[in-house]
């Protein structure tokens, strides 16, 4: 049983930042070819363009995955690079606060097309090809695909009503999907994790000192977690070391969710 996802070839998105970003890095350094995928153009070429990723085994590229005909494009490029695409990591999300009391804001209708409908419109076109170039396997895993998701998922906080709903939502979408695929030899799990030290959760420690200990008390391994402690758990559903595991949703979060939700906010 392997871990190794060298000479795959993987799209990652929301790839200009913290989770992203690691994951997309982790792979490279891991043999496999990447796609970064992601709507600021100037923080991929910030990010990569002064690396030390191989540029021969990476392609940045920047587009608005709301839109069908950016996914199409990406697709495309992917093919046009590296001939082929194993994995699909939907890295992109957005996490914003809302009032659940307010009809006429718009925050879970946003978060729903951003966190959950950018995912499921790509697992489709990816599987697709996934499937078309697989045609004479034989046997074994054809491809992966790994959502991430939150703990905000299964934890209940007004003020996240819209995140809290769509990252919900992407878990229900990982089973059916794993359901649906599975005839296909596609594995579809997410990994759903807690506060990790994101370039944006550390502006906001910046701003808001006392979130450290807050997320700390909380957190039974007592820290948090670093953006490669999910890339590892990325890198193993990605591999045929979890050859027959799909539908999953692995929780990354140092024990977070078995605390009491009323004295532990999800952030």
């Amino acid at each position: 049983m392997s871990f190794s996802i060298a000479g795959k070839t993987a799209i990652v998105t929301g790839a200009a930042n913290g989770v992203g970003l690691a994951i997309g890095r982790h792979f490279v350094s891991q043999g496999a070819n990447v796609v970064f995928a992601d709507m600021d153009e100037e923080r991929l070429e910030e990010e990569l363009g002064s690396s030390e990723v191989e540029p021969e085994r990476y392609r940045t590229f920047a587009c608005d995955l709301r839109q069908k005909l950016s996914i199409n494009n990406l697709l495309s490029m992917t093919i046009d690079s590296f001939e082929r695409v194993d994995i699909l990591v939907n890295a992109s999300r957005q996490m914003v606060g809302s009032d659940p009391l307010n009809p006429k804001e718009d925050q879970v209708e946003t978060l729903l097309n951003q966190n959950l409908m950018t995912s499921l419109r790509l697992t489709q076109a990816i599987s697709k090809r996934m499937i078309k170039q697989a045609e004479d396997q034989e046997e074994g895993t054809v491809g992966s695909i790994i959502n991430l998701s939150s703990i905000a998922a299964r934890r209940a906080n007004p003020d996240l009503l819209g995140y809290s709903i769509s990252t919900a939502a992407l878990d229900q979408m990982t089973r059916s999907m794993a359901v649906a695929l599975a005839p296909s030899r596609i594995r579809v799990n997410a990994v759903a994790f807690g506060s990790v030290m994101s370039s944006s959760l550390q502006q906001q420690l910046k701003e808001h000192d006392e979130y450290r200990s807050d997320i700390i008390e909380h957190t039974p391994l007592g820290r948090i977690a670093g953006p490669g402690e999910v890339s590892d758990a990325v890198q193993y559903l990605a591999s045929d070391a979890s050859s027959f595991v799909t539908g999953q949703v692995i929780t990354v979060d140092g024990g977070r969710t078995l605390i009491d939700p009323a004295t532990s906010p999800a952030h």
